[in-house]
């Protein structure tokens, strides 16, 4: 029990590491991700000063797959040449070792002041940036607690003859070492605690120095790998960023395998202490990749471009063109992407729905089944949006981001709905008069047209109340279902005169004509709703549609409505 009991205490050191590493890295993406990314975009005019961004933004950030897979997400969507994003990531690299560095040193004595600072900023303010820079500073707080458990979790694992027999095994399987470490960082996602993890085991003599620096090597090579592997059913221009990465670190490693003899000695004598060999040689590798690489920036990405070949991608409708996974650490930045999705799945059924009259005029059976197919890429579309604002939903939204979110995922439902109405309702009706060879009469196609373009005015309105949160949009959005339902009833009052007077057309046609301006008017029903959000939180709303009632006989007044 005594082994059990050490292990499950060095494992939940790492754990809390771990833990410790993801809060200041969320913490800090959500208080300053649109400025880190504005960042990233301002320093790509050439690759020294594409260099000199990558290592300052992650010395911030103390991650190099976050900042890997931002820039997938910018190279992916053409916004960044891939030899400036490369020599970004060379930066990025190096930056990363400033946290192994500053977390090398005794700072165990920070950990309950930053504990204690970030719980009051995250507890006492209300402002959303203190309290990620409170969640940042509880991390960091975690990380160097972690680091000083991980310390007294180590020590009896020197008595334990298993577990020295162990690593006794790898003391001269360098190979077998470097890839244990590389799966291990692929596997948490964090080269830094890695590389602390192998840090605290040379210093308490757990793994003799050169082992410590084969795993160094496989914790660069896996701290490339990861991102990698999260990009691999991303577009082939956001993989090639990710790609090139792994290639530099793994060329450097590998040919520093062979010599790591001289390797160690170069270490002993920059600082004889074992205590930060593992961290020395980890900011080592990744200058001297930097050295050597970033005049070969252009070389490495024409081999990524070889590597992989850009391939033709069929346009498919479904996929959805704005939701990046990158900013889902960003509820605000996320949930900007989930509305531009959702105007574009406005776009969509708008389509469809411009396309409805074409249908009843021309009588076009393939033109129903294309309306059918795009039904069907706006259900899929719609349920990739509502999947990723489940995501987004799993941060701790404020309390602006959570109206927000509601309101995106609302319209998002009622688009996915007035899509269901064109396809299952008005076009079963647009079957319906093809097979029977019917024909509306010129006047009532002429209601229909005018009735069906406002319908589709509204929703070019709604979509702009939706986007702009308009006061006086929302009120003129309002006003139209009451324009609409006395547009109704005067197309029905149209419609049964044409009846009175046995106009045949009319006659066959009753049922469908009654049932499309009741499906056109259920749209715009639908399109409606977005506004009275925003009008409810404006003040703009009656509680109610109803007149006062009259006084009870008793004299009493009525209750208030």
């Amino acid at each position: 029990m005594h082994g059990v009991e050490t292990l499950l205490n060095v494992l939940g050191s790492v754990c809390l590491l771990l833990w410790g590493v993801r809060m200041v890295r969320t913490g800090l993406t959500r208080a300053f991700g649109a400025t880190l990314r504005r960042a990233i975009a301002a320093c790509s005019r050439n690759r020294f000063t594409a260099f000199a961004g990558g290592l300052a933004i992650t010395g911030v950030l103390q991650s190099s797959t976050a900042t890997a897979l931002l820039l997938s997400s910018f190279a992916g969507r053409g916004l960044i040449p891939l030899s400036i994003a490369l020599a970004v990531m060379l930066g990025a690299d190096v930056g990363t070792t400033i946290a192994a560095q500053v977390l090398s040193f005794d700072l165990g004595w920070v950990s309950p002041f930053a504990i204690g600072a970030g719980v009051i900023a995250f507890l006492s303010s209300e402002q959303e940036k203190s309290r990620h820079l409170g969640r940042v500073a509880i991390g960091l707080g975690l990380m160097l607690l972690s680091l000083k458990l991980l310390a007294a979790a180590t020590g009896p694992l020197r008595e334990a003859p298993a577990f020295m027999a162990a690593l006794g095994g790898l003391q001269d399987e360098y190979v077998i070492a470097v890839i244990l470490a590389t799966l291990l960082t692929w596997f948490v996602h964090s080269s830094l605690s890695v590389v602390l993890l192998i840090m605290s085991f040379a210093a308490g003599g757990l793994v003799e120095p050169k082992l410590a620096l084969a795993l160094v090597i496989g914790a660069n090579i896996g701290g490339a790998l990861a991102p990698y592997m999260a990009q691999a059913s991303a577009d082939v221009e956001a993989r090639r960023v990710p790609l090139g990465n792994l290639i530099t670190r793994g060329i450097v490693g590998i040919a520093m395998l062979p010599f790591l003899g001289p390797a160690l000695e170069a270490m002993t004598w920059l600082e004889p202490s074992t205590t930060r060999l593992a961290v020395n040689f980890h900011t080592m590798f990744n200058i001297a990749t930097a050295i050597l690489f970033l005049p070969l920036i252009d070389i490495v990405a024409w081999l990524c471009r070889k590597l992989l070949p850009a391939r033709p991608i069929a346009d498919d409708p479904a996929r959805p063109r704005h939701l990046d996974p990158n900013v889902l650490d960003s509820p605000a930045e996320a949930l900007g992407c989930a509305l531009r999705e959702t105007l574009n799945l406005g776009d969509r059924v708008g389509n469809m729905l411009r396309q409805t009259m074409d249908v009843f005029e021309r009588s076009d059976p393939k033109a129903v089944k294309a309306i059918e197919a795009a039904d069907d890429a706006v259900d899929r579309l719609h349920e990739a949006i509502k999947l990723y604002l489940i995501q987004v939903s799993r941060n701790e939204l404020g309390e602006e981001d959570g109206k927000r979110y509601v309101e995106i995922l609302s319209f998002t439902m009622n688009l996915e709905h007035v899509g269901d109405i064109v396809d299952k309702n008005l076009m079963e009706l647009a079957a319906k008069k093809i097979r029977n060879r019917y024909a509306f009469s010129p006047e009532g196609m002429a209601e229909l047209r005018v009735f069906h373009a406002r319908v589709l005015d509204n929703l070019g309105l709604a979509l702009n109340v939706f986007t702009t949160r308009d006061i006086a949009l929302a009120r003129r959005l309002v006003a139209e279902k009451t324009a609409m339902r006395e547009a109704e009833a005067r197309a029905a009052d149209s419609h049964f005169a044409r009846l009175r007077e046995g106009r045949p057309e009319s006659i066959e046609t009753s049922s469908i004509h009654m049932d499309v301006i009741r499906d056109l008017k259920r749209i715009n029903g639908h399109l409606t709703t977005v506004a009275y959000p925003i009008l409810e939180a404006a003040g703009e709303l009656a509680d109610t549609r109803l007149r006062a009632t009259p006084a009870e006989p008793s004299g009493q007044p009525a209750p208030s409505v």
